[in-house]
């Protein structure tokens, strides 16, 4: 069974660290900052989707995807995010962007932060959230 601990403080730590002792041999603990909720998960789709039906990138519609990889990619320059470009397998253009699943509740802010700025100085109204 997973455990999910939030280290909040000495009592929480000393928990951690009992559930360390009494693990099985081969089950993994990973400490680090705490990453994207689902109720952020279900605010970034909505505005990339409507974003995808208002606005055209390079003069052509895109999709949500699309959409999505062009404001994380945007999102890492503004903020000073290395990025990196490379040749892919079969000689296409590849961006090595941070992967969104892996961000922290605070960086995934900056990035819906962003894409609503973005929105906002290109025109578009964003549909009503459901979260």
């Amino acid at each position: 069974m997973k455990k999910i601990l939030r280290i909040t403080g000495e009592v929480s730590k000393k928990a951690a660290c009992r559930h360390v002792l009494t693990a099985q041999d081969g089950e993994v603990v990973t400490i680090g900052p705490e990453t994207r909720t689902q109720q952020q998960n279900r605010l970034l789709h909505p505005l990339l989707t409507d974003i995808s039906k208002k606005a055209k990138w390079m003069g052509k519609p895109r999709s949500m995807l699309q959409w999505k990889v062009i404001m994380v990619s945007a999102h890492a320059i503004a903020t000073g995010e290395p990025n990196e470009m490379v040749i892919g397998i079969e000689g296409e253009v590849v961006n090595l962007r941070e992967s969104t699943a892996a961000m922290s509740k605070k960086r995934f802010a900056s990035l819906v932060d962003y894409v609503i700025a973005w929105g906002a100085m290109n025109g578009i109204v964003f549909s009503e959230p459901d979260c």
